[in-house]
């Protein structure tokens, strides 16, 4: 049996979701919350399997609270609005459904868990989403060179040359890219370690760039040269 919790800021449809969620044997309703921020410190306490999660919501949408929430379960997304539907959801995502929701479309989705759950390397996460300039944007995480701390501030810096400017911190850069891809190296850096091509003594070179090395984050590279 799934531990569910069912996450929207609209009532009448966390409602119905609660009573979809009762009368399917294979689900068990832990809590509904119109809080997405509640909501996300039960997931990180492992309360729950799989988050019905709608996408628009304010404070913390539901891309961000996928990704703060990283593998700690799956998550089946609802919206309101059909542009979301997007292909490229791989943040765990168990099935896409449109409001309003009808019972049998709702248990296709579930139905879907099981397959999912015994095939975990096809839904390897590969990319991230930031907001910037009001829109959410799309990267890969091969695309990215490094990650630079602008006050309050992320500049991404990216192969194809673009610099996505995101007002996000560092340090929450630092919890949610993979830390066998990404290492932080310098209060105001954060690099792709794949892109590396020499580590010295107080600096890292990516291509003509040099990047320093931090004091306090000088740890994080032994890991990178131990063997």
């Amino acid at each position: 049996m799934y531990r569910c919790i069912a996450i929207d800021d609209e009532p009448l449809a966390l409602n119905i979701l609660a009573d979809y969620i009762r009368k399917t044997d294979s689900l068990h309703l832990v809590d509904i919350c119109t809080n997405p921020k509640l909501a996300l410190q039960r997931v990180l306490n492992n309360e729950a399997d799989l988050i019905f999660l709608d996408i628009e919501m304010p404070g913390l949408n539901g891309i961000e609270f996928m990704q703060q929430a990283g593998s700690m379960c799956r998550f089946i997304l609802t919206t309101a609005y059909p542009d979301y539907a997007l292909k490229g959801y791989e943040y765990n995502v168990v099935d896409y459904l449109l409001k309003p929701i009808a019972y049998d479309r709702f248990l296709k989705a579930v139905q879907k868990l099981p397959l999912m759950i015994s095939q975990p390397e096809q839904n390897r996460v590969s990319f991230f989403f930031v907001k910037s300039e009001y829109k959410l944007l799309r990267i890969d995480y091969d695309d990215v060179i490094y990650l630079e701390s602008l006050r309050d501030y992320v500049a991404i810096h990216t192969l194809s040359g673009q610099k996505i400017l995101t007002l996000q911190s560092l340090s929450s850069f630092e919890k949610e890219l993979p830390a066998h891809q990404f290492v932080r190296i310098h209060k105001s850096y954060m690099v792709a370690i794949n892109k590396l091509e020499r580590i010295a003594k107080n600096r890292v070179q990516i291509g003509n760039l040099e990047i320093p090395i931090g004091d306090t984050y000088r740890s994080n590279l032994n890991r990178l040269t131990k063997h």
